[in-house]
């Protein structure tokens, strides 16, 4: 909320937008959603009815992945899973963790991408990314779908419409100083302090902090997407990752690409991308609490499509849990 206020008193230079947590460093959708709440709760007052708010944004949120469960024809034992999380309820409701909004647009491109709503699909997604960066995770899984289920030529448009719309929904801040949106917005080169990592302070803090476990984590996570990528997300193409590329600079004819497009099902539309986000996640430098937001949905859905009992299911979605 105080970011907020300077942004309301017409500062668009990120660099210059900081409050009691530290700088602005959320893409613009973000501003434009929390903007939104400043009004709504008496500039950040009313706690309740923003909690209100986000136990809605929760239920929303809940529909929709339940939605793409019913698409990939997963049995009904799975979903108790979907509403038992205690720190899932944490996030969203105690917490109103800017990654709620990320997590339903996620959700939501999904349900549209099985719908075969691509374009949609698409700006939800954009959208997604425009609130936390941390849904590219997911992209090279959304690139794959597209490119497979569309064709090169309609998925590059489609990449193009994303990109158009991260550039329409920061042009505010743009114009002003693109290089500070982007350092901020989208850092890459951000230096993870060990004092807030969850998922790998076992290692101790000076592993944490060497060159050499950034790049192996760097290289685990190529290696998964390429190890995915070769045996799991062409199969509708029936083809290898070379062959694919191929595909790109030469398109295969109309009937082909349209047998091509039927084979990519609602069920290998979620599998993919919540493979890429798992390995993304596995391998990310730090994770903090509220990125169970982007786990916790996925995971009983990955458990059952790796064909486990439904006792291990049920086991290991609890041991995650605690």
């Amino acid at each position: 909320m105080e970011q907020i206020e300077q942004y309301i008193g017409g500062e668009r230079d990120y660099v210059k937008i900081r409050g009691g947590t530290g700088p602005l460093v959320y893409p613009a959708a973000h501003v434009y959603i929390y903007r939104a709440l400043y009004s709504l709760t008496s500039q950040g007052r009313d706690i309740q009815l923003a909690q209100i708010i986000f136990a809605l944004i929760y239920l929303t949120t809940l529909f929709v992945v339940m939605a793409c469960y019913r698409q990939a024809r997963v049995p009904p034992y799975v979903f108790p899973l979907l509403v038992l999380s205690k720190r899932l309820h944490s996030i969203f409701v105690l917490r109103c963790f800017n990654d709620c909004f990320a997590v339903l647009s996620l959700w939501v491109a999904i349900y549209c991408y099985q719908k075969r709503a691509w374009t949609l699909g698409s700006i939800a997604y954009s959208w997604g990314l425009g609130v936390k960066m941390s849904l590219l995770l997911a992209l090279p899984a959304v690139g794959v779908v597209l490119l497979q289920a569309t064709g090169a030529n309609r998925a590059l448009k489609q990449a193009l419409l994303m990109g158009q719309l991260q550039v329409v929904i920061a042009w505010p801040f743009l114009s002003i100083n693109a290089r500070s949106y982007f350092s901020r917005a989208f850092d890459f080169t951000r230096q993870f302090l060990f004092k807030w990592t969850v998922n790998w302070r076992f290692v101790g803090e000076d592993v944490f902090l060497s060159k050499s476990f950034s790049i192996t984590l760097l290289a685990a996570h190529a290696t998964l997407l390429a190890l995915f990528a070769s045996t799991r997300w062409l199969e509708p193409s029936k083809s290898s990752i070379p062959e694919v590329v191929r595909m790109i600079f030469d398109p295969p004819a109309a009937q082909a690409q349209q047998e091509l497009s039927r084979r990519v099902t609602p069920r290998f539309v979620v599998t993919t991308i919540l493979t890429a986000n798992a390995a993304g996640m596995l391998c990310a430098r730090s994770l903090h609490y509220q990125f169970y937001s982007l786990i916790a949905w996925a995971t009983p859905f990955l458990l059952w499509r790796a064909g486990f009992h439904p006792v291990l299911q049920y086991a290991l979605w609890a041991m995650q849990e605690w």
